[in-house]
């Protein structure tokens, strides 16, 4: 057999790739959450490298919540460290994208959860950990 062929059932031509690997828009909505918190734990990293050396950054799907749970299901939370294990900070992609109406919100939710998480974990105010930092009370 020498090349493969798609089966063109409904005369919509032959099926292929629609970008290329390398392009934005071949990577899933996974990649491109993750790609995001990783821009704004980069960015928070060029200010605060030395307090965050040991700290972990991670994205989970959802949290998890005890059946009986009854509120606002959290957008990232802060995992205490031990001697043998850095504090870590996960955002939840699930819930934040269900927040944000596209990539540009959903990355300013990203900015504002990690900006307070670290903040938090800091003991400092959000507008000292970022100072374009914007307050969203609700």
């Amino acid at each position: 057999m020498a090349g493969v062929r798609r089966r063109d059932r409904h005369g919509r031509g032959l099926r292929g790739p629609l970008a290329p690997p390398q392009a934005p828009l071949s990577r899933s909505r996974a990649e491109r959450f993750d790609d995001l918190v990783a821009d704004e734990v980069r960015r928070l990293g060029q200010r605060w490298g030395r307090e965050l050396a040991r700290v972990e950054f991670a994205v989970e799907e959802v949290p998890e919540l005890e059946p009986w749970f009854d509120g606002p299901v959290p957008l990232a939370q802060t995992h205490p460290g031990t001697a043998s294990r850095p504090v870590r900070i996960v955002v939840f992609r699930r819930p934040v994208e269900a927040r944000g109406g596209g990539e540009r919100e959903t990355a300013q939710i990203i900015r504002d959860v990690l900006v307070e998480e670290v903040a938090d974990l800091l003991g400092l105010s959000p507008e000292s950990v970022d100072p374009t930092y914007e307050s969203h009370d609700d």
